[in-house]
């Protein structure tokens, strides 16, 4: 099935797994069809110096999902490009129903039945549904476009998806982010792909749509699909996967069935050494209330909203999706306009514009981390220091060697792994460009971290060490205010979490007084709040 390497079947203890949003389990009486639709034989593939694929080989079988686990860089996106047509492999062979395939590019991919959903959607916004769906499959002939004959396929192509409500004819660039993941699917089904590519298809996607995507996945494996799943959330993988192969490095590390095998083994394949503790936790001892956010309301935050954080905490945020959570990060950095109420430090009202809150010590830190969070083009170490070149300016001239010193200082204590500060960030993993970003605000002195899903596309491992740098941060005095849709981490690493829900704090608690039923209870409005 794969190279000797990866003969190492780990364990045969299955993994508890209890998760709200992962509560959609595949039935367990289908039986895999034996049909082999795709191997990769020994893939390789290098990039310059760096070599992103080192003999890699895997199969997927008709009606199997078969789990990509590795961390961020270990090659995972790169092994599907090559299979999508979007890379050339350097050395190896690939094969679909067993016969000979290379794909010279993406279409002659989708001709061979291999559709990739890139992470990033990959839909033209101004564009109706039908054109989206259709774009390289216009039915033509002898000069005229069959407008009849297309929107049939596009019909039929949408109700698979559950989208038989939704007009041919309306804008893409006007439905929600779960409908326009649901239509990359429907660009693969009426492509008649047989093999489908998921690269972190639930990253933007609240709970309801994970898993309505779960349930398309599994009726797509009934159909006789081999689908191909990448996903940080090994809560994800256990509910769809039927198998798993890991990547660390370029290199297959292990693989199996996904019930063979608990969640500590996978991370374990996938950092290369044993995971004691996926959540560390640095002593930290929070001190006496220094922000008071009091009765803030604005044009993004409808309902006025107060509560007071310490000197050394790690204050949790937790809400569905469209619960204010963001909103009210951007509100208190000075990014959305206060209407009413205001943010105080040390007693003291702090006017609403970023540059006072930034000299207030406040630091935001963005969910979206390549449009609004880092400058791709540029390197780390301009992107570490240009929100603060003060530090380094005497009479208009910079100097660049203590700016190139103090941003490796930092490249070093938040343990960005790359060839050199002069690097392009693009160049580096999400995880790694994550950390880059966290160095930004440091280096701007802030005192108070906002932080937006910090750890959303990051593998486990490199979670793990963010978790730490949070737990060093507030051992410093620091305080974080910490966004995440993820629960087992709020409840592992914060120090009090407040719930959201329709742009109301609807509770806040310590995190030890907390479980994941209440925390979810009290974002879906489900229960009395207690007071605040």
């Amino acid at each position: 099935m794969t190279s000797n390497k990866v003969n190492q079947r780990v364990g045969n203890e299955q993994g508890e797994h209890k998760s709200h949003w992962s509560a959609y389990q595949p039935p367990t009486d289908v039986s895999l069809a034996s049909k082999c639709l795709l191997t990769m034989n020994s893939i390789s593939k290098s990039f310059g110096p760096t070599r992103a694929l080192k003999s890699v080989s895997l199969s997927i079988q008709s009606g199997e999902v078969l789990a990509l686990i590795g961390e961020n860089g270990a090659g995972k996106s790169t092994l599907l490009k090559v299979l999508s047509g979007a890379h050339r492999a350097d050395a190896g062979t690939m094969s679909i129903n067993n016969k000979p395939y290379r794909p010279r590019g993406p279409q002659d991919a989708r001709a061979a039945g291999v559709a990739m959903i890139y992470q990033e959607l990959n839909l033209a916004p101004d564009l109706s549904v039908e054109d989206n769906l259709l774009l390289g499959h216009s039915n033509v002939g002898a000069g005229f476009l069959f407008r009849s004959r297309q929107r049939e396929r596009v019909q039929e192509a949408l109700n698979m998806v559950g989208l038989n409500l939704l007009s041919p004819t309306a804008i893409v660039g006007e439905q929600s982010v779960a409908t326009q993941q649901l239509l990359e699917i429907s660009r693969a089904l009426i492509s008649n792909a047989n093999i489908i590519l998921f690269d972190e298809p639930t990253s933007s996607l609240p709970q309801k749509d994970v898993q309505r995507l779960f349930e398309i996945i599994d009726r797509l494996k009934r159909q006789g699909m081999g689908l191909v799943y990448i996903s940080h959330f090994l809560e994800e993988v256990r509910a769809v996967a039927d198998s798993y192969n890991v990547l660390r490095d370029g290199e297959n590390v292990g693989e199996g069935r996904i019930n063979h095998v608990n969640d500590d083994q996978i991370v374990s394949l996938m950092v290369g050494r044993d995971v004691d503790d996926l959540f560390p936790s640095v002593p930290h001892e929070p001190g006496e209330p220094w922000v008071s956010i009091d009765s803030l309301q604005g044009d993004s935050l409808s309902n006025e909203i107060s509560f007071d954080l310490r000197r050394g905490e790690i204050f949790g945020v937790s809400g569905l999706v469209g619960a204010g959570r963001t909103e009210l990060l951007r509100t208190m950095f000075g990014l959305d306009h206060i209407e009413a109420g205001q943010v105080l430090v040390d007693n003291a009202v702090v006017p609403n514009s970023v540059r006072s809150k930034m000299r207030a010590g406040f630091g935001m830190l963005s969910e979206d981390r390549k449009q609004e969070g880092l400058a791709q083009d540029l390197s780390l170490i301009e992107n570490t220091t240009l929100g603060n070149m003060g530090k380094y300016t005497t009479l208009g001239l910079i100097n660049l060697r203590a700016r190139n010193k103090v941003a490796e200082e930092l490249m070093q204590q938040v343990e960005v792994k790359s060839h050199s500060g002069h690097q392009q960030v693009s160049e580096l993993s999400g995880g790694n460009q994550q950390k880059v970003a966290i160095a930004r605000i440091l280096h701007q002195d802030a005192e108070i971290l906002l932080m937006d899903e910090p750890t959303k596309g990051i593998d486990v491992g490199t979670k793990a060490e963010i978790y730490r740098l949070m737990g060093k941060l507030a051992a410093q005095g620091k305080t974080i205010v910490f966004v995440s849709s993820y629960l087992p981490e709020l409840l592992a690493v914060c120090d009090r979490i407040g719930v959201m829900s329709r742009g109301e704090m609807r509770a806040i608690r310590d995190a030890n007084k907390w479980t994941e039923d209440e925390v979810m209870a009290t974002a879906m409005a489900l229960e009395e709040s207690p007071p605040i």
